[in-house]
């Protein structure tokens, strides 16, 4: 009895990615994951661009308002006002970050959008010789009414590439 207890327990746990108790999720269709990869491939560009140019505006259109942010060496930040001022405050001509080539994954999240994740690097504005440091990603978009936003992102194991 303990054991069904316990097999009951993990596909609960187990529940919230794939859906347990012999119930594997079904795949999604290679052409309708090539969409949506390109799609979050541009979406990322386009976060980015704006990010290393300090467009605001456009960064704010893509980021939802009740956005969380979680930093492993600065915690958690709450909401897109927040967001944008750090940004302005402490990237703006000071930082600029590209995509590590070959690390996005895209995933499907049924119903709400995707979740992208991957390793990018940052380095000194304007300075493509500055190694500078590299970090994890996972960033939560949600597609409503045809409009992608980041909900949540999660950036950790920042480290220096120069310590390496």
């Amino acid at each position: 009895m303990k054991m069904k207890r316990l097999a009951g327990v993990v596909c609960l746990l187990a529940g919230l990615a794939v859906p347990c108790c012999g119930r594997a999720q079904a795949p999604v269709p290679a052409a309708e994951q090539a969409e949506l990869t390109q799609t979050v491939a541009a979406l990322d560009t386009k976060l980015f661009d704006a990010y290393n140019h300090c467009d605001l505006k456009t960064l704010g259109a893509m980021v939802s308002d009740d956005l969380e942010f979680y930093h492993d060496q600065t915690g958690l930040m709450v909401g897109k006002a927040p967001f944008l001022e750090a940004i302005q405050n402490n990237i703006c001509g000071k930082v600029e970050r590209t995509l590590v080539p070959g690390s996005m994954e895209v995933y499907r999240l049924k119903g709400y959008g995707a979740v992208e994740i991957g390793v990018h690097r940052f380095h000194k504005a304007g300075d493509d010789k500055d190694v500078g440091g590299e970090a994890k990603f996972v960033h939560i978009w949600q597609n409503k009414d045809g409009a992608w936003r980041v909900t949540r992102v999660i950036s950790y194991n920042h480290e220096s590439l120069t310590q390496r």
